[in-house]
């Protein structure tokens, strides 16, 4: 059997994929192939490296800090990123609430961020570096248009792996997944609308046409993967975790009193999903 576990991206709302892999931790199950997408990554980093509650742990201490994310930064001309890199991608993980590389080296398993190359539009695929201090491939797989500028890694530039492919299990499954998790990070009845800032977006990110062509149709190619993902379930080739409720957590929140309960949620829904979830991954023949 190989295991794949998929990590769909959803900024703050992605605390619940953070309950979830604590729960996997707990219940010694890991993956021979992790692919995660913009805040999928950067969070399921920490169960890879097996940190438990390293996750909430920086949640809780930090995000509500105007060092870690706000409009100031945005608005820094040095910086033009809502969230501060820096104090994020930099002095958090490498001095604050350390994160382990040592582990990553060690995973025998292949990690995978998304991201999306601002030239063609389409989706890539990027072993993540295990001493990658700066974070540079994560950084790009959260890249979301107007609160990030675009990525440089190599000859190209990158944005959001979740622009061209939000939910990567299809990824997965050419990877010889036979069994794949995908953690979701929003409810099963949820139906994506049109992007609120598209104006804003299509504006910004004029230079980059492919980029403004696949915001525009975002919407449109998510909901279809997520009824192919439901289809698939309903089959037992995918075991899928979602929250029932996503107490109203928007994408930029920072408050732990607001993201604690969809943390808890994520640990719940794990543990209420374990037995099943154990009776997919040694069935046979799926």
């Amino acid at each position: 059997m190989k295991l794949g576990i998929v990590m769909e991206g959803g900024a703050s709302r992605t605390i619940f994929s953070c309950g979830v892999a604590d729960v996997f931790l707990d219940e010694h199950i890991m993956p021979d192939y992790f692919i995660g997408v913009s805040a999928g990554i950067a969070y399921g980093v920490s169960y890879i490296s097996k940190q438990r509650g390293r996750n909430a742990e920086f949640t809780k201490l930090y995000m509500h800090d105007r060092r870690y994310m706000g409009v100031h930064h945005l608005l820094n001309p040095k910086k033009r990123c809502y969230y501060n890199l820096d104090f994020a991608f930099d002095e958090i993980p490498n001095k604050l609430v350390p994160y382990d590389y040592d582990a990553l080296a060690d995973y025998s398993g292949k990690v995978v961020a998304v991201v999306t190359n601002i030239a063609t539009g389409e989706a890539e695929y990027m072993e993540l570096p295990a001493y990658e201090k700066r974070w540079e491939t994560t950084i790009a797989s959260c890249s979301l248009p107007v609160l990030f500028p675009p990525v440089k890694l190599g000859e190209n530039y990158y944005m959001d792996g979740g622009i061209a492919d939000s939910v990567p299990f299809k990824k997965a499954m050419e990877e010889g997944c036979d069994k794949i998790i995908v953690i979701l990070t929003r409810e099963r009845d949820y139906e994506k609308g049109p992007e609120r800032s598209q104006k804003l977006i299509n504006r910004l990110c004029r230079k980059y046409p492919k980029i403004v062509e696949r915001m525009n149709r975002r919407a449109q190619e998510y909901n279809e993967t997520c009824k192919e993902l439901f289809k698939l379930e309903k089959q037992g080739k995918v075991f899928v975790i979602a929250p029932k409720n996503t107490y109203g957590v928007g994408r930029t929140e920072g408050d732990w009193n607001r993201l604690e309960p969809l943390y808890q949620e994520g640990i719940r829904e794990a543990q209420e999903q374990m037995e099943a979830l154990k009776q997919y991954l040694v069935k046979e023949g799926d």
